[in-house]
């Protein structure tokens, strides 16, 4: 069995083994948990059952991962992304009035033709479409999403309504456990113990149960019923009332999140060749795949995670980890009270913080700069627009914002410096139709 494991998905190729995707699986899972919880509190606003969404966020998640581990062979995990979902919630549902069903509908409209698309060379040639400087950026610019996502979970960055950010309480315990998880993962990855990160979660876990911040909430459940959203899309409502615009945005927010999100870890994980992706058609199949599974479940969009660097960060080469990633999903539908003690919330004040996963993150997302290097920072056609990648993905807390400014900012800035031909002809249309994006966007 174990010759066969390695056989399948090419680990001695890849320099990787068992041990290593398992830990690597179980990391991202791990940093990424936090969506079986987040998910259906946000989308149960719109009237969707809390139990049966949390139910189709596992599934979901489940499928389409397993789907990327065994088809692609790549160690990415999917689920129903943040943004997505509250474009759902916030503006398609409770904003526009339109029932939690039709807005299922639009998204397995969406996959659909998500899925027509990568049956074609687009899904190649949008990976392909991407300038050097602004994949080196989105890589980047994933990291300090990432580590924002961190700091935003450890306590450390609150809002602010005069400087939009600043400290937070670096004395209230979920906060000082943050920290020490953070100086204990960096020791550990300092000393080349292996599965640092996983070791770091599971340490501050046990550090955190003593000072009441970590709290012991059982060890098994049984699972809700999925029926109350299982195949509840209206698919003939969003027809009927002409959709066509929600369901543009949906697609877009799906694809360039994607295409950014494979694009910026094949990158810090190695598996670029000679600029390219290899299977990547296959990829963005897998994430529009998900997209219909987790429409007919009953939750928005599932698309690749940029978690997923985490898992790469501790190892994690091939698909053998995205299975571990998924097993641990369909596992989590029994162990959701074991899963919520270690990757649940804890409140803070007026914050819902993750401590114990927060330091994962931020020094994932150190890891994630090192293509920062690459960008050539001298020829500004080139190093404005990956400057604008990179800061723009945390500071919208959007991957597809961030990758639409560096495409308007490259088409425009080399076509007035009379440099139009050094780009390809794919990136002056992509920089046209984010710009009918954001006319989209403040029209809705």
């Amino acid at each position: 069995m174990r010759q066969r494991i390695e056989k399948f998905f090419g680990l001695s190729q890849l320099n990787t083994t068992i041990r290593a995707e398992t830990i690597a699986g179980s990391t991202t899972f791990m940093t990424m948990a936090y969506i079986i919880f987040v998910n259906p509190a946000m989308i149960s606003q719109t009237g969707m059952d809390f139990g049966s969404a949390m139910v189709a966020t596992c599934v979901s998640a489940a499928i389409a991962t397993l789907m990327m581990g065994l088809y692609v062979n790549y160690p990415i995990a999917l689920a129903p992304g943040m943004g997505e979902n509250a474009f759902f919630t916030y503006t398609v549902c409770l904003t526009m009035g339109i029932s939690w069903q039709v807005a299922l509908g639009c998204i397995f409209i969406e996959g659909v033709i998500f899925i027509l698309l990568t049956l074609t060379k687009v899904r190649q040639a949008l990976i392909d479409a991407i300038p050097e400087s602004l994949r080196y950026g989105t890589a980047c610019g994933i990291g300090m999403l990432i580590a924002f996502v961190g700091l935003k979970d450890a306590g450390l960055v609150i809002g602010h309504p005069s400087t939009l950010v600043t400290l937070g309480n670096v004395l209230s315990p979920p906060t000082v456990l943050a920290i020490v998880g953070l100086l204990i993962t960096g020791t550990l990855l300092s000393k080349n113990v292996r599965g640092a990160l996983l070791w770091g979660i599971l340490i501050s876990a046990v550090l955190g149960i003593p000072f009441g911040v970590v709290k012991y909430q059982g060890l098994v459940s049984a699972p809700p019923s999925m029926m109350p959203t299982f195949f509840k899309m209206d698919v003939a409502g969003a027809l009927n009332l002409g959709l066509g615009a929600v369901i543009f945005i949906f697609l877009f927010m799906d694809i360039f999140d994607t295409v950014g999100t494979l694009a910026g870890v094949g990158e810090v994980g190695g598996f670029m060749r000679n600029g390219k992706l290899p299977r990547a058609g296959q990829a963005m199949l897998t994430d529009a795949v998900g997209t219909c599974v987790g429409a007919v479940c009953g939750t928005p969009t599932v698309t690749c995670f940029i978690e997923s660097a985490a898992g790469i960060a501790a190892g994690g080469r091939s698909g053998l980890a995205s299975v571990v990633t998924g097993m641990l999903f369909l596992a989590a539908l029994f162990f959701s009270p074991l899963i919520n003690m270690v990757s649940g919330g804890c409140q803070a004040g007026k914050e819902i913080l993750h401590p114990v996963t927060a330091p994962a993150l931020i020094i994932v997302g150190s890891m994630m700069l090192v293509p920062i290097t690459k960008i050539n920072w001298r020829d500004y056609t080139e190093s404005i627009p990956a400057f604008l990648v990179i800061i723009m993905m945390p500071l919208t807390f959007s991957i597809a914002t961030g990758i639409a400014f560096g495409f308007i900012a490259i088409a425009a800035m080399k076509f007035l410096s009379f440099r139009a031909r050094e780009v390809s002809w794919l990136v002056y249309l992509l920089a046209a139709l984010f710009i009918l994006r954001f006319i989209y966007l403040r029209a809705m």
